[in-house]
């Protein structure tokens, strides 16, 4: 049965998935660079921008494993871009250039309509305002029997945690200390006894944890 995963997502030893004051110049907030280092060490990261060389071994293969088997990807909208408010112009086309690295149908939660954006390679950008479930269900009809994954912020992850609609986390700790931040696991209270560890791997460059939600 199709699953809705999160693949992939950086994390500071604090519990910051990205720093503090978020903008088109530091689109991982201050200092927030320094999450997704690991993945652009590593040989497929390195490839997804185009550049030859990079590391194999554990973080390659938790890298890949983010793409394996996945049809459709969620995102909330300060993942798409640091545009706030009404799409004044549309002229925000996402942080990829004209090639997302996703190729497929990308579901943006928003609270502005704006109509599908179809990229190069594959990708379009659908703007969902009618909610995390509805984004959810057009989702897996693209995905087509394939599994979901849940891209950040680190508030719409919550959003589906708190529903417990997500099946699968993985997330990558990086020791560095932000201070400030999004934090991922908050007001998840609730619904935190529903996910196990099954998986612990470490590399020289950061931590790969993998919670599976229970039944």
């Amino acid at each position: 049965m199709p699953r809705l995963r999160v693949h992939n997502y950086s994390m500071s030893l604090d519990g910051y998935g990205a720093g503090p004051d978020q903008d088109e110049q530091n689109p991982m907030g201050v200092g927030g660079g320094q999450l997704h280092e690991w993945v652009f060490a590593t040989r497929p990261g390195r490839a997804m921008i185009d550049q030859e060389g990079g590391s194999t071994g554990a973080d390659a293969d938790f890298f890949l494993q983010g793409v394996d088997g996945i049809g459709a990807t969620i995102m909330g909208r300060n993942m798409f871009g640091p545009v706030r408010g009404p799409w004044t112009d549309e002229a925000w086309n996402g942080w990829w250039g004209e090639e997302p690295p996703y190729h497929h149908d990308v579901f943006v939660l928003t609270h502005h309509p704006r109509e599908p954006l179809a990229m190069e390679g594959g990708t379009t950008f659908h703007f969902v305002g009618d909610g995390i479930e509805s984004a959810l269900e057009q989702a897996f009809e693209a995905a087509d029997g394939l599994d979901v994954r849940l891209g950040g912020g680190a508030s719409t992850i919550q959003q589906y945690l708190r529903a417990g609609l997500v099946d699968e986390i993985h997330v990558a700790v990086v020791p560095v200390l932000l201070g400030s931040g999004a934090r991922l696991f908050e007001g998840i209270e609730d619904v935190a006894d529903r996910y196990t560890r099954s998986e612990l791997v470490t590399s020289p460059a950061v931590a790969h944890i993998r919670m599976t939600r229970d039944g």
